[in-house]
């Protein structure tokens, strides 16, 4: 795995765990020799894991569409910074530069980044390991909605299976680096989509 795409907050949250655990992560994505990619902000835990990657002398790929760069400080301290002309062109490029996808304690654009790339999984679009580093129990209510939409059949249990998650930073790059990839029965060029 050469590079891990990070989704979290543009907001530093209400507790200090996130912060922690985040520069945790993005320090140990730098100290295995991968790139992090994330959204380019330099605000909130997005600023957090971008400055503690490239503090531990990682390199850091930001991507962020032209108008909303000033809403979240693009950052221009980075290894790279690409803009693009909208969110579809950022997630896309972000997807197509990981090899793994990590989401963390974030809001709306997190959650919706994070269940486009499990759909684009279940779909057969792409093979990349995806995990969930859930700090603290951020996200203990989402994994049991997830848990519920398997019991009410709406969700197979093989899908559900695609979303590693995690608390430890360390055990979910494990994790996510040792993912022998699944057979894909149709693979779609993601340029298509």
């Amino acid at each position: 795995m050469n590079a891990v795409c990070l989704y979290l907050g543009s907001s530093p949250g209400a507790r200090p765990e996130y912060e922690a655990a985040v520069s945790e992560l993005a320090t140990m994505i730098a100290q295995r020799g991968m790139t992090l990619v994330y959204g380019g902000g330099n605000v909130g835990l997005m600023g957090i894991a971008a400055n503690a990657a490239l503090a531990a002398g990682g390199k850091v790929i930001g991507v962020i569409p032209a108008d909303i760069a000033d809403k979240e400080v693009g950052h221009h301290g980075l290894t790279e910074l690409q803009v693009v002309d909208s969110m579809h062109e950022r997630k896309m490029r972000m997807a197509k530069l990981a090899d793994g996808i990590i989401a963390l304690p974030g809001g709306l654009g997190t959650l919706e980044e994070l269940f486009e790339m499990l759909t684009w999984s279940q779909l057969g679009f792409h093979n990349k390991p995806i995990g969930l580093l859930n700090v603290t129990g951020y996200f203990d209510l989402l994994l049991a909605f997830l848990d519920h939409m398997v019991v009410e059949r709406f969700v197979k249990q093989d899908h559900r299976d695609l979303l590693m998650v995690e608390r430890d930073p360390g055990q979910l790059l494990d994790r996510l680096t040792s993912h022998v990839p699944r057979s894909v029965d149709k693979w779609l060029d993601m340029d298509r989509t």
